[in-house]
């Protein structure tokens, strides 16, 4: 990633779907106005998705993702539809490509119908329209990605497109320009060499944005930073893992929150989540959780996914529990076998992603958390780190 060029994870995601030679990758390519992807005449040259970062305004950062055709054919081509398909869980904005000289068939017509079912706001590319082609349908932008006709419209469409799901920021509500909040950031083993971890910077960054002024420090600061302060903060933050040792140290009426969980409320539900760490309490012997992770890191010797989160729900519960891992974009298909889903705090993938994975853990009535909520609830601090959003007592779930 350039060095300023936005995270993937807060960027509009845009997915480009279509049948095979339609002038998707022709098209990312006239958009970015580089070679990204690879053009060809033979049919099916894209297998896997193609992720190219882009700037649009006023839209802002963006994410262009090249799809396998849908009409992709064999063994082979299901398994890259299945792929294409995967996309649509990440997609904020919907560019369904349309090969103008063939027209759109049944099946294309059908899948447009199943993008505006899932809300997404969807554009139509009627593309090759310097050659000969049908009229383009009603609300189609002609286009051609060879000769850059069209190209212009199409822009100003994708850059004033309202994504569906509009996240909220990380502190709206919580803090007002001027007031002081303690970010209580831990240098230890996991800490990585030379740099904070994402949550920490982006969450500094919105302080410096609103702008409110923060004092950085690790929990054995706490005391003195307090004592030096005129008035006590307006909020503590601190890394999920230190909240034993940060709760001790901070008065009882003192807002306290997490990384991960400013995290969970941006980018997922977090009154289901924090449903799903009280449905801990109803874990029994033989039960399967999994694990989830949407990024790929070496794991340490105490990794806190691998090795301290099992640890901690086998102390809470008392019971013995059975762990299952993923990591990445794949996310399993056999979310019914779990008692539980453990989700990380989701700062590698955009709120669309995490919210679709939320509802497949709703729509098989398995009870999902994230690692901040999770910590709380084991920590036995959950009310008092939730307190400070309020929205979270609007809505309480239940897996009882």
């Amino acid at each position: 990633m350039e060095q300023n060029q936005a995270p993937r994870s807060v960027s509009t995601h845009i997915a480009l779907f279509g049948r095979r030679n339609a002038g998707k990758s022709s098209l990312i390519n006239a958009l970015t106005g580089q070679n990204i992807a690879i053009v060809s005449d033979q049919r099916g040259t894209t297998t896997d998705p193609v992720y190219k970062s882009i700037e649009l305004f006023p839209l802002g950062p963006c994410v262009l993702i090249d799809t396998a055709g849908l009409d992709d054919t064999g063994e082979l081509g299901a398994l890259r539809r299945e792929k294409s398909l995967e996309v649509l869980g990440r997609t904020d904005i919907a560019v369904y490509v349309a090969d103008a000289e063939s027209g759109l068939a049944t099946e294309e017509e059908d899948f447009l119908q199943q993008l505006r079912q899932r809300g997404l706001p969807v554009i139509l590319v009627w593309n090759k329209s310097d050659l000969e082609c049908l009229p383009a349908p009603e609300g189609a932008i002609a286009v051609s990605a060879q000769t850059g006709q069209g190209m212009q419209q199409l822009i100003a469409v994708l850059s004033n497109a309202k994504p569906q799901q509009k996240a909220p920021g990380l502190l709206d509500g919580l803090v007002s320009p001027g007031e002081l909040v303690l970010l209580v950031t831990p240098i230890d083993s996991s800490a990585p060499k030379g740099r904070l971890i994402l949550p920490q910077q982006q969450v500094l960054r919105a302080l410096l944005e609103l702008p409110a002024p923060a004092l950085v420090v690790q929990p054995e600061e706490i005391p003195a930073a307090l004592a030096a302060l005129a008035a006590p903060p307006a909020l503590v933050i601190t890394d999920s893992q230190a909240f034993a040792r940060v709760a001790e140290l901070l008065p009882p009426d003192m807002p306290l929150t997490s990384f991960s969980i400013l995290f969970a409320r941006a980018k997922g539900d977090l009154s289901e989540l924090a449903a799903g760490a009280r449905a801990i309490a109803a874990l029994k012997d033989g039960d399967r959780v999994l694990i989830a992770e949407a990024c790929t890191h070496h794991r340490q010797e105490d990794d806190i996914g691998k090795v301290k989160i099992p640890r901690w729900l086998r102390q809470k519960t008392g019971k013995e529990l059975h762990f299952d891992f993923s990591s990445g974009l794949g996310y399993t298909k056999q979310l019914p076998e779990y008692a539980l889903v453990v989700h990380c705090g989701a700062c590698m993938i955009n709120r669309t992603e995490m919210l679709s994975r939320i509802q497949q853990a709703r729509e098989a009535e398995v009870p999902i958390v994230n690692y901040g909520v999770l910590i709380a609830y084991v920590t036995g601090i959950l009310d008092r780190v939730l307190q400070p959003i309020p929205e979270t007592h609007k809505k309480e779930g239940s897996y009882a």
